[in-house]
């Protein structure tokens, strides 16, 4: 594990329980908000349209969270085995700086940053 105390490596812990929480939380209450348009329903065409949209939205919002539920759950993982911390690219310590404000990230700011050019 990178230079965390044993009392940070706790926080970030709890940090990562209550983030999984709060996102399973977010998924169950906006299934509702992604489900398919009833083209069928009698509304106006600038409402059925508003309605497309938001459902899009929604979508991605749920993409968004569930990649990120995915992530924490992998932090935990890695947690167990006392892999946390290291980059699942390079190997390399992740940084503590990072880990505390984001601390299910897989990668260090290095490879993050090779992998976004990339896009």
């Amino acid at each position: 594990m990178p230079e965390l105390t044993q009392d940070e490596a706790e926080g970030i812990h709890q940090s990562l329980l209550r983030l999984g929480d709060e996102l399973r939380a977010m998924l169950e209450s906006s299934s509702e908000g992604a489900r398919p348009v009833d083209l069928d329903e009698p509304i106006g065409r600038v409402s059925r349209m508003d309605a497309m949209q938001q459902q899009s939205m929604a979508k991605a919002n749920r993409a968004g969270a569930l990649l990120r539920l995915q992530q924490v759950d992998a932090a935990l993982e890695r947690m167990k085995r006392d892999e946390f911390g290291l980059c699942a690219s390079c190997g390399e310590e992740v940084g503590a700086a990072r880990l505390r404000v984001r601390p299910e990230a897989p990668l260090c700011l290095a490879c993050q940053n090779h992998r976004e050019k990339r896009r």
